[in-house]
Formats: structure tokens, sequence, C-alpha cells
């Protein structure tokens, strides 16, 4: 469940900051619910905006804002979510099958009335001639009083076969798994049937909980959203962003974590406990600068991994800001992240 929120410029940051605290990449940009990928020597930021924001860097850390994937709402959005005008949540991007995929979250702040789209293009280079973004639509929907489920928040994984699978989720039950078809433009599942991976209720049979102090009723008290799942050392790790963003400084997301063998889990977090019921080691909490920090992705270059993430600044009004922060790993395997 996504703010509206207002791109502003950036600025540069202090070498005495830099001195107290460390490198802290790209903090004066502007983002909500970022993901990145690098195609050649440029590194491309997607997150929430009016008609997907997007920015493009060559060292990760001055970053210049593109033009957005789409220039109008697309029309079947429209159609299918009153109220939708084209302020596009949690993207993801992904190079699958020859090309880049962008999911995208269409959705009405704390209603499960959403929709997953789907946009590809060859390359994400706009001075490319090949450079087009075409839309596919809608991939899932969830409907209230139909669904216990909210189709936003969508990161493409591929298991150990090369099967996509679509995870996503925010509230009510909590995060889902879908598989996709072999071209990933649509489910190849049972939606009536697709599982709970994570959660934050420890009884899965359990009604949701009721939603606290001025959050919206519909969404309920099961805060848990912004899965994305990262294969390594024969794991996959799926990560998730645990109680409240949109807040500014009273926010207080934290980023969790859990491990599974297989794609399709279960995960279960360092002490063993499943994140289907209410597990989840915690990666990383906000400080006093940085408030209410999550809704990552994780990225692998040159031999590195990088948490990307955004953080409500406190220094600068509570706005949201883009966070890089080095991943190191346990001898355990499990991921550890200074802030």
């Amino acid at each position: 469940m996504k703010p509206m929120l207002k791109i502003l410029k950036s600025g540069l940051f202090t070498a005495a900051f830099v001195l107290i605290f460390g490198p802290l990449l790209a903090q004066n940009t502007i983002v909500h619910d970022p993901v990145m990928i690098r195609e050649n020597n440029t590194f491309y930021i997607f997150c929430t905006g009016w008609g997907i924001t997007v920015y493009s860097s060559t060292d990760m850390k001055n970053w210049k804002k593109e033009d957005p994937v789409f220039a109008k709402a697309p029309e079947w959005a429209v159609k299918a979510v009153p109220g939708f005008k084209g302020h596009i949540w949690a993207p993801d991007i992904s190079f699958y099958n020859g090309q880049y995929y962008l999911y995208y979250s269409v959705s009405s702040f704390g209603k499960n009335t959403s929709c997953i789209g789907l946009a590809t293009n060859k390359t994400l280079d706009p001075t490319d001639p090949e450079f087009k973004w075409v839309d596919h639509g809608k991939v899932i929907q969830s409907y209230p009083g139909k669904t216990n489920w909210n189709a936003i928040d969508p990161n493409m994984a591929l298991d150990s076969h090369g099967q996509p699978y679509l995870v996503f989720g925010s509230f009510w039950d909590g995060i889902k798994l879908v598989k996709l078809s072999k071209d990933a433009m649509s489910v190849d599942d049972d939606l009536a049937n697709i599982p709970t991976i994570a959660s934050r209720k420890t009884d899965p049979n359990a009604p949701n909980p009721p939603a606290v102090d001025d959050n919206p009723k519909d969404a309920g008290g099961n805060a848990i959203e912004a899965p994305f799942i990262f294969k390594r050392d024969g794991y996959y790790y799926l990560f998730a962003s645990i109680d409240y963003c949109c807040k500014g400084v009273n926010s207080t997301y934290k980023m969790i974590v859990g491990r599974a063998k297989k794609l399709t889990g279960p995960y279960v977090d360092e002490s063993g406990k499943p994140m289907a019921r209410g597990g989840g080691s915690i990666v990383l909490a906000g400080n006093q600068r940085w408030h209410g920090v999550g809704h990552n992705a994780v990225v692998h270059f040159d031999r590195v991994d990088y948490l990307v993430f955004h953080g409500y600044d406190g220094n600068d009004g509570g706005r949201p800001k883009l966070l890089i922060r080095k991943i190191t790993w346990s001898d355990k395997g499990w991921p550890e992240v200074k802030l």
C-alpha cells in the first residue's frame, strides 16, 4: 500500500556525514519501492510513481531521471480499478526470454481491488532505436470479498528448472506464490489454491487480524508485503517488509528474510520458524536518521550483493530516499546489512 509521492530534485550529501556514518549511496534520490538492474554499463532504478518512475546511473550514486514508462495511464487499468489515474506502484524488473520484463501494481490505497500488469522492452536504453515499452495488460487480479490476497508488489523468480513464478502480496492472508506460463505473461495455476509462503499470523487458519491505529480497515493487520526472492549458494532467500510504510518518520517498516531449498518453500528463518507461521529474521530496521526502511530488492553486480530499498529521511521531512547497501553473508549463509 503506497502513498502518492512527489518527486523532488536530488542534492549532494556532505562529506562530514560520510565520515560519521560511512558511504550512503544515492541518499538524496527520491524513490519508493525501488528495484534495480544493469544493462551494459548503465544501472536503472524503477520505482513507484506516475507512469512508473525511472532513473539511470553509471555509478549507482548519481541518478538521472528518465521519462516514465507510461506517458498516460493504461486503459485496461483505468477500467479495472475504480479511481486509478496512473500512479503505479512497486514495479519489478528482470531480464527473461530475451527481453526485459516489468511487472507493476495497479491498486487503490487500503483496498485489494488490485491488478498486476506486465510491460516488456528489448532494451532499457532510451537512445536505442529498439527502445519501446509494450504493455501486455493484466496478469492477475484480486477482488474485495472474493480473494483473501492482494495483487500488488510483484517479483518474478525462476526455479532450478527455469520455470517462472510470481511472488506477490500485501496484508490480507500474506505473501502468495503463483506459477506462470513459460512466457511469463499469464498465470498457469489454480488461483483458488495458491499457497501463502509468508505471513505474520502464527496460525494459518486464523482470521486476518484487525487493523491497528489509523491504518486502512479493509487491509487488516497482517502487516507483511513487498516480497523479493534471491537465489544464492543453493538457497532461495525470501525477503519481505513487515509493519507499516507510508507514514514518513512515523513509518515502522523493517525487512525480514527466510530461506528454502526450493523456490516453492517452505521458507524458514534462522531459528527454523516457518515464514508462513509468523517467522522471519530481521535483516534491517531503521535508526534515528532513516525511518521505516523497506520494500527491498537484491542485486548482484561484479561479485558483490546489494540491498536496494527506501528509507524515510528524518533529516529531510520524512521524504523517501533511495538507499543501497552491500550485503555480507554469515558463516551460516544469512544476509547481514549495516544501515
